[in-house]
């Protein structure tokens, strides 16, 4: 299963080589010690999406500099892997804290949707304003950068599965 993240720019500042420039989807980026850390899968003017191993990493454009071969990081791949996974441990840990049964929930345009009434090994259950209930999959879930608990849909996709469902 393949796992993304946007890796903070404050964590890998340090990673910054050379000036930014265009990278290309396929290209293969370098490490700092000369060996190829993984492949753009996407790119924008503002991040580039890295497929390294099992993960899709997003990092800000601004941090490839261009080396003799192509793109290139100012790390190893072990070093960006081991900020990866930190980085994702610590979202874990922020969503299982924030995930509770009585949490306020918003969606992820955003606005308020609930609370969490019950949560399974699956599922979490919202009860919203008007009393009605609503089953979302539990990895539906996350902490935004302020820890509020986000449902990552918006509301009117919401609100028309919802209609759709009830026929």
């Amino acid at each position: 299963m393949k796992k993304i993240a946007l890796t903070a720019a404050a964590a890998v500042a340090a990673l910054a080589a050379n000036p930014a420039l265009a990278q290309d989807v396929g290209d293969t980026v370098m490490g700092n010690d000369g060996n190829a850390i993984g492949t753009v899968a996407q790119t924008n003017e503002q991040a580039v999406l890295l497929s390294v191993d099992d993960y899709q990493i997003a990092l800000p454009a601004n941090l490839f500099g261009e080396g003799e071969t192509g793109p290139t990081l100012n790390v190893t791949k072990a070093q960006l892997v081991q900020m990866h996974e930190q980085q994702l441990a610590e979202a874990e840990a922020a969503l299982a804290a924030a995930l509770v049964e009585g949490a306020a929930v918003v969606t992820a345009d955003p606005q308020p949707l609930g609370t969490v009434d019950t949560i399974d090994e699956a599922n979490v259950v919202i009860v919203r304003e008007d009393e009605s209930k609503v089953t979302l999959p539990k990895d539906m879930f996350a902490v935004d950068q302020n820890g509020a608990l986000v449902a990552r849909i918006m509301m009117a996709d919401l609100e028309a599965a919802l209609a759709a469902q009830a026929g």
